[in-house]
């Protein structure tokens, strides 16, 4: 047998066909031990994304498939001012509410999904629902048990220096409720107020649930702005958290990516004296048109010395005074001290019509 190029070539193809044959008839080859090696848990981290450090560095893996839908709310720098002047109003509205020692503070801004939010509340818990008016949108607010038994207790008169009583298992009264819902009322007005700088906007109570599902405001992969507030009255206090989807907060995206509020309160009143003083001693040229007359090219051009154009107006009819294109006052014409005159009849300055 001739042991050429060709020989071996058919040989290499018939043996593979032979496995394939025998892996088709008889199962797969059995796995190598480099084959069957199982992942260690760093490996399998490093493959997730997770991270024993849990820096806010590490974001791969698949974490990052889950993390790339969310919208990093440190893009809406105007945020932080807001429930930063939030904090101080709350501090002064809920010391006049309760008669003691409160101090607020925050915990965190984060950016959550509406739905992984909902199923990380801890229960029992009281969620507020409210609307902004003039952004016609909802948002969320959250007092969790601490919060709520401690405000029952500051304000039916509980003694200072002992921890609130918590009665677990049952369901809240309707003093409870109603105590609860005279609160949120207290702090919406106070997010408001924290919101009035930037763009004025009313947040109404809408409904009180202690079941998360009936508070269901967007849809769960929805991305919302989380603040928790942490409010502390001495040897008691809980945790508020106002939810706010960005869906909510579009109408004033613009307003709420600026660094610093310079167009509301940087402005400067003397330069705006001062233009406006200038602006009223500009000269501006001014034309009396008689009337307008539309007529063909082919007649314009024959236009000799002394011909006639015939104006639709009389002696005592209106003409308009323009500056460029914006008719600005209408007047008749007339003569004094041997000048041509136009004695101005009425002003057009806040016609709807002109300013379209």
């Amino acid at each position: 047998m001739d042991d050429t190029p060709e020989t071996k070539e058919m040989t290499e193809e018939e043996r593979m066909a032979a496995e394939w044959a025998s892996a088709s008839e008889g199962g797969a080859a059995e796995p190598s031990a480099e084959e069957a090696r199982v992942l260690s848990q760093n490996e399998i981290d490093s493959l997730l994304g997770f991270s024993g450090g849990n820096t806010a560095q590490d974001n791969s893996g698949i974490m990052a498939l889950i993390n790339s839908a969310l919208v990093n709310y440190e893009r809406l720098p105007m945020l932080e001012v807001v429930f930063d002047r939030l904090v101080r109003m709350m501090s002064t509205s809920l010391r006049n509410f309760t008669s003691d020692n409160v101090e607020v503070s925050i915990d965190q801004i984060t950016s959550v999904r509406f739905g992984d939010y909902l199923n990380s509340i801890p229960l029992p818990a009281m969620l507020a629902v409210f609307k902004a008016e003039e952004w016609d949108n909802s948002a969320l607010m959250t007092i969790d048990s601490a919060m709520i038994y401690s405000i029952v207790d500051v304000l039916l008169g509980g003694r200072r220096g002992t921890a609130a009583m918590r009665i677990e298992g049952r369901p809240y009264t309707t003093i409870e409720r109603n105590l609860v819902e005279r609160l949120v009322r207290v702090v919406l007005a106070d997010v408001s107020g924290a919101f009035d700088p930037l763009s004025p906007v009313t947040f109404r109570f809408d409904r009180l649930e202690t079941n998360p599902r009936f508070a269901t405001i967007a849809r769960p992969a929805n991305a919302a702005v989380l603040a928790k507030l942490r409010i502390d009255m001495e040897d008691r206090g809980g945790r508020i958290e106002i939810l706010i989807p960005y869906a909510t907060l579009e109408p004033i995206r613009e307003l709420l990516l600026q660094m610093f509020m310079g167009e509301k309160f940087g402005r400067d009143s003397i330069w705006e004296t001062h233009l406006g003083n200038e602006l009223l001693q500009t000269n501006m040229h001014m034309n009396a048109v008689l009337d307008e007359v539309t007529l063909p090219l082919g007649e314009i051009i024959n236009w000799k010395v002394g011909s006639k154009v015939m104006l639709n107006v009389k002696p005592d009819d209106l003409i308009a005074l323009r500056a460029g294109e914006v008719t600005l006052f209408q007047g008749k014409m007339g003569s004094l001290n041997d000048r041509i005159a136009v004695r101005v009849e009425s002003a057009m300055l806040h016609d709807p019509k002109q300013q379209e």
